[in-house]
């Protein structure tokens, strides 16, 4: 062995001897490394005993099962919850809180509302006799539902912890319950419920309390996961499903929504959003921040027609958190009927999640129709007859246009002789017989479309009124005359098949008597009007109502109501003044009077008068060729 081995043996021993005095475990810190390997040793011993019970215990025994010690299941849960594995354990219960309107049950596991029943609705069942049950109507009931929040913790697999997985204790005082799950003392998380009477809002606060040091330090927000299948609460399944879906409120944007007819995904993760609204056709469960979210992440599922629920919504809704020793995040939860009053009195413009319809067509059902239904409705009691009122009123305001309309009919009616003159004219021309007919209309002053336009300006009306019968809960459930749900279908009789293109199993009286005063009054308008050019168009204007009334006999009642007044209104009004207002004898002078008038082309009579002279000339050429071969 040579020097320098020497030296380096020396040295290695020296190295070790110095990290053996200054870095050696200290007599105490190995007392308290022996104190935890006997915990461990302890507790797997316990795992092991309670496994040999669990083996012994088998389906033959009579014994009771052993239960898993709490030391041990604290334990196994510690490596996947962190600090939060204390509270982990525990049994669920229901805590109620009620009001004249609702009662709320909220679950001690997650500490998240389990179920709404309203206490002034119902759901209808419909047997296979056609029979129907009305039953409690509850919101949010169903298990697969989820309301968690996502707690981003350090030094655990994941990296997150749900609440939904935490046991909370309940603590109810009057109309105010707090669920708690406590981690130690000072440390908790902690959802705050309360109820007042007269509404259906639930004032809601969580906190998140000494959690500044669990929580991951560079986390900047919480995430709040809502998972909400919406039930079939109405009749007219079909149709609900249009009218359910996730809306939400950018605080700087109107409302907008995931699609109502297929499946759909909305983010909006950098925009400030102000409320996040889970809708069926008339009810509602709205989140409304009580400063703003950070963002959402929207989702609508459209679940098979044989499945119990509608719809499966979602929302990843995004909270700020200041890692402050005692956050505090405020909010609202509106869980009840879409009632126009209530959701108004909420403000930002939570009313958008009432499908009225948009533009001019929202603005006519909010402003105009809806009020002056509720003062029918208020006066007489009966939603039928305050549609009967609301149709009159109607027929009144539009009568000046339904009169001009009339009175271009008169005079179109009063024009077929002069018409049929120059058919026999030109009886073997089509073409000929349609430029005269177009000169002689410029002659006597009459516009064939006078009678189009005014029903082009009532459109607007009745758009609105297609919108506002199946938005307005107003309607559900309330009957007239035959129909049990002025929402939905009436049913005159059930059919044992089903017809498609949305026809239904069924026949609604309502929807073959609008059919059928439809053809009535096709047939007292047109009688004396001229087909001639277009013969076409007589028999199209009978079958329209047939082929309409596939599309009625599936939609609200209180809609093919309405149509079946309209039409028994027009009827009247036309007879009426067609017989008792308008004379026919000043008619046929202000026709000859016009006639003597002297005529100025307008550009547009010209170029089409010349186009169809051109036309006939180039006719004539080509029939001119066919002779010559």
């Amino acid at each position: 062995m040579d020097k320098n081995q020497v030296v380096g043996i020396v040295l290695i021993f020296a190295l070790l001897m110095a990290w053996q005095q200054f870095f050696a475990p200290s007599p105490e810190a190995l007392e308290a490394d022996q104190r935890r390997q006997d915990s461990i040793a302890n507790i797997e011993q316990q795992l092991a005993d309670t496994a040999d019970a669990v083996e012994l215990n088998s389906p033959n025994t009579a014994e009771a099962p052993v239960a898993v010690p709490d030391s041990v299941l604290l334990l196994q849960r510690s490596g996947a919850y962190g600090a939060f594995a204390v509270a982990t354990m525990g049994e669920e219960e229901m805590i109620t809180l009620e009001n004249d309107l609702m009662t709320v049950s909220v679950s001690t596991k997650g500490g998240n509302i389990d179920k709404v029943v309203l206490k002034k609705h119902f759901k209808v069942l419909l047997d296979s006799a056609g029979v129907e049950t009305k039953i409690p109507l509850e919101l949010l009931e169903d298990d697969k539902n989820r309301f968690e929040y996502l707690l981003p913790v350090s030094n655990i697999p994941n990296g997150i912890v749900r609440t939904s997985d935490l046991f909370f204790k309940p603590e109810l005082k009057g109309n105010t319950l707090s669920m708690k799950a406590e981690i130690a003392a000072g440390q908790f998380v902690e959802q705050i419920y309360t109820l007042a009477d007269g509404n259906y809002v639930v004032d809601y606060q969580v906190k998140f309390s000494g959690l500044q040091q669990i929580l991951s330090n560079d986390a900047q927000q919480i995430q709040l996961s809502w998972v909400n299948y919406l039930d079939k609460l109405e009749i007219n399944e079909a149709y609900e499903r249009n009218y359910t879906s996730i809306y939400y409120k950018p605080t700087d944007d109107d409302a907008d929504r995931c699609s109502c007819t297929s499946s759909d995904e909305v983010t909006s993760e950098n925009q400030k959003v102000k409320w996040v609204a889970a809708t069926n056709q008339f009810f509602n469960t709205s989140i409304i921040a009580g400063e703003q979210f950070k963002g959402v992440t929207l989702q609508t599922e459209v679940l098979p027609e044989e499945s119990d629920d509608l719809k499966k919504v979602s929302a990843d809704i995004l909270l700020p958190y200041a890692h402050s020793p005692d956050e505090t995040i405020s909010m609202q939860l509106y869980i009840g009927p879409n009632n126009f009053d209530r959701l108004e009195a909420l403000g930002n413009d939570l009313t958008d999640i009432i499908p009225y319809g948009r533009s001019i067509f929202g603005a006519i059902n909010r402003w105009v129709i809806r009020p002056l239904f509720n003062f029918f409705d208020g006066i007489t009691g009966n939603k039928g007859i305050a549609i009967l009122l609301l149709t009159l009123l109607v027929k009144l305001i539009v009568f000046p246009l339904t009169y001009k309309m009339l009175y271009s009919q008169s005079k179109m009616a009063a024009m077929k002789p002069y018409l049929e003159k120059a058919k026999a004219k030109h009886k073997d021309d089509a073409q000929a017989q349609q430029m005269e007919t177009m000169k002689m209309y410029r002659e006597y002053g009459v516009n064939p479309l006078g009678g189009c336009l005014p029903m082009v300006l009532q459109l607007p009306i009745w758009f609105a009124l297609y919108r506002f019968f199946p938005a307005a809960i107003t309607f559900r459930q309330e009957g007239f005359l035959w129909a049990t749900d002025l929402s939905s279908y009436d049913v005159l009789m059930r059919l044992p098949f089903e017809i498609p293109l949305g026809f239904g199993a069924h026949i609604s009286l309502f929807a073959v008597l609008w059919a059928i005063t439809t053809l009535i009054y096709t047939y007292y308008n047109t009688k004396h009007m001229d087909f001639g050019a277009n013969p076409m168009m007589k028999y199209f204007q009978y079958i329209m109502p047939v082929m309409f009334l596939g599309f009625f006999n599936s939609f609200a009642s209180g809609l093919t109501c309405y149509l079946l007044f309209s039409n028994i209104i027009n009827i009247t009004q036309t007879v009426v003044t067609k017989n008792f207002i308008i004379d026919n004898d000043k008619i046929i002078e202000e026709l000859e009077a016009n006639k003597r008038k002297p005529k100025k082309k307008s550009g547009f009579q010209e170029r089409l008068q010349t186009a169809m002279e051109e036309q006939k000339r180039k006719q004539a050429a080509m029939e001119a060729k066919k002779k010559k071969k």
